[in-house]
């Protein structure tokens, strides 16, 4: 039999008290955990890149690439498990130990795994606190500058059958970690010790990173900062995370207010490039432009949006020339850290936009990845550049365009192509125009996969960092009853801007086809992070009530239904929402109610439509039927 050995990173987990969960009721534990394993284990294994050796009737062996992806998905099956068990007795709940260690294994022909490396990592779990995750020395080298959790140092550790104590380390998850005194000295205020040794900062964008894992760094990073507002309601935690920043609106200078949208256009890019940094928490666009024009006070931001740093500028534009100025402020102490003045011609745009970029990084000692294909990597017309610039400006960043705005904006992006065929942000633009013809005036002799689809991959294949073309093709795929589809693109999209809030929201949305609640709902509460001013709040708040009734807590779905029409979602999605969550509750008259306003809205509204167009509803047919919906 043939082997290999090789170093991984190694999980094991077993329920506990397993036996005697069982023995109370044996067919409802075994349901709960059928369950736990669809809805929450399986998808955090295979969002962290996971690979499952073997299970046991109450246990789990997993091999992962990396320990940072390994506490990633154990952390993210803890936090669920917390989140299940509220409200239930002590006695009913399913609880997990998990033991995480980094070390040599041997993987036999057929898959499995033998050694120390597996050996160590389940006496690590056998010795964990249920709701903990064990860490053995090794593997907590690897993360402990990542997680801000409370971290038990349990010393020298006498582990069964193995010859020599490891020193452990315990993960108290759902506890942040004791804020650390700051550095006494560093050039660049808010550095991490070490972090004046790192290299200056490479020139140009990065590659494809795992997406579960960024997502669920910047979930930790956004824990890790301080204040958010969402709709009035606030969090503190310790402190803002070392590479958290807003880019504000860059002012124009050119005289000209009709030049506003390429000022704006800079500005949206510069947001999208320094998402890109690994570890950053960039807040987003749509919550950064409810400051423009206002006047700016760096510390009060830094507040208000729980960030470190406050990237500010302005940008003019004479003929093909463009001149960008920009400057980096400290929230924190409102003192300038780095400013400079970048000028090129107009079909170098990209590659200006690359060295702000890059010279910020360079500033706070953080080092960028090098893209696999970056932008401007071909010489680009400026003319197709500029009215590509001018189609985007006049399409909504947050919601469907109306049909006046698609008819304004499909001109500019076909002249365009006119000028430049392969101009990649045209012809994401065009598709996003006739993906509005599909929704609202399709046309029967249309192939729309080829027309929009076409464009796209095209669009994405001349430049992988084109988010728009991400957003419009898994749009597409979720309106065309793909939502699996629909979250491949946005998992793509979402590995080169993990800080796209826009692109979060929606996969919240297609993770709730495919009934998987729990990633659902963190995806949403990521983009509301990401972006506490957002004009589609409203919206994501009735996105979040979705995987809330699909979890049965059907008051936080009442709460979150509310909280969307009374921020202006008055859509009837929104009471659909509201009539499931009352009638599951037993509150007839006001579910009633809500049906009547969502047939108002939406005459058509049937359970068969339902079926149809919105099947996460389903397991609420029964109680809308009682609330007034008909049949067909």
């Amino acid at each position: 039999m043939t082997e290999t050995r090789k170093l991984a990173a190694i999980l094991v987990a077993d329920v506990v008290g397993y036996s005697r969960l069982a023995g109370a009721d044996e067919d409802r534990t075994l349901s709960r955990l059928r369950g736990l394993r669809s809805d929450l284990i399986d998808p955090a294994i295979a969002a962290h890149h996971g690979r499952v050796v073997k299970r046991t009737g109450d246990g789990i062996l997993i091999e992962f690439r990396s320990v940072v992806d390994a506490v990633r998905c154990a952390i993210e099956v803890q936090n669920g498990l917390i989140e299940r068990n509220a409200g239930v007795p002590e006695d009913r709940r399913i609880e997990f130990r998990v033991g995480i260690h980094l070390g040599d294994v041997v993987e036999e022909s057929d898959g499995d795994l033998m050694g120390d490396g597996v050996n160590i990592a389940a006496r690590l779990e056998s010795i964990c606190e249920p709701g903990a995750i064990c860490l053995s020395e090794d593997a907590y080298r690897q993360v402990k500058a990542r997680f801000d959790l409370k971290v038990s140092d349990l010393g020298a550790t006498t582990l069964k059958n193995i010859a020599e104590p490891l020193r452990v380390y315990s993960l108290e998850v759902g506890q942040p970690a004791q804020a650390k005194p700051a550095p006494s000295a560093t050039p660049v205020p808010g550095l991490r010790p070490g972090d004046q040794a790192k290299s200056p900062a490479s020139k140009g964008r990065l590659g494809f990173g795992p997406l579960a894992a960024a997502a669920a760094a910047l979930i930790l990073l956004a824990v890790a900062s301080g204040w958010f507002l969402l709709a009035g309601h606030s969090v503190k935690p310790a402190q803002a995370a070392h590479l958290s920043v807003v880019v504000l609106p860059f002012a124009n200078l050119s005289g000209d207010p009709a030049q506003d949208y390429f000022a704006d256009g800079v500005t949206e890019n510069l947001t999208t490039d320094l998402s890109r940094i690994r570890d950053s928490f960039v807040i987003a666009r749509n919550t950064a432009f409810t400051y423009k024009g206002k006047a700016i006070d760096a510390k009060q931001i830094g507040k208000e949006l729980a960030v470190r740093y406050v990237l500010e500028g302005s940008v003019q534009r004479d003929q093909n020339r463009v001149r960008v100025n920009a400057q980096l402020i400290d929230a924190e102490s409102g003192a300038h850290i780095w400013a400079d003045r970048f000028e090129a011609d107009m079909a170098d745009l990209f590659k200006l936009q690359d060295q702000v970029v890059a010279q910020l990084a360079n500033a706070l000692r953080y080092e960028l990845g090098m893209a696999e294909a970056a932008k401007g990597a071909r010489a680009q017309n400026p003319d197709a550049i500029d009215l590509a610039m001018r189609g985007w400006a006049v399409m909504p960043p947050h919601s469907m365009p109306s049909k006046d705005q698609v008819d304004a904006a499909r001109p500019l992006f076909e002249q365009a192509l006119k000028i430049d065929p392969d101009n990649s942000e045209a012809l994401a633009g065009k598709a996003n125009t006739t993906l509005f013809e599909y929704i609202y005036a399709p046309k029967g002799d249309t192939d729309y996969d080829a027309a929009i689809l076409g464009l796209l991959d095209r669009a994405i294949a001349l430049d992988r960092g084109n988010i728009h073309a991400y957003r419009t093709k898994s749009q597409y795929l979720l309106s065309s009853a793909r939502p699996a589809d629909a979250v491949r693109e946005l998992d793509a999209g979402l590995a080169i801007d993990p800080n796209a809030a826009g692109l979060l929201a929606m996969r919240g949305n297609a993770e709730d086809y495919l009934r998987r609640f729990e990633r659902a709902k963190s995806d949403v509460q990521q983009a509301m992070l990401l972006s506490p001013r957002d004009p589609a709040m409203s919206q994501w708040f009735n996105l979040r009530a979705d995987p809330e009734l699909g979890l049965g807590r059907f008051d936080e779905a009442l709460e979150d239904a509310k909280k969307a029409i009374d921020g202006g979602y008055r859509v009837f999605y929104a009471y659909l929402n509201l009539a499931a969550a009352y009638a599951f509750k037993g509150e007839m008259d006001e579910a009633k109610a809500a049906v009547a306003e969502a047939r108002r809205l939406n005459p058509n509204l049937s359970v068969k439509w339902l079926a149809k167009h919105k099947p996460v509803l389903q397991f609420a047919f029964d109680g809308l039927r009682k609330a007034g919906m008909p049949e067909e």
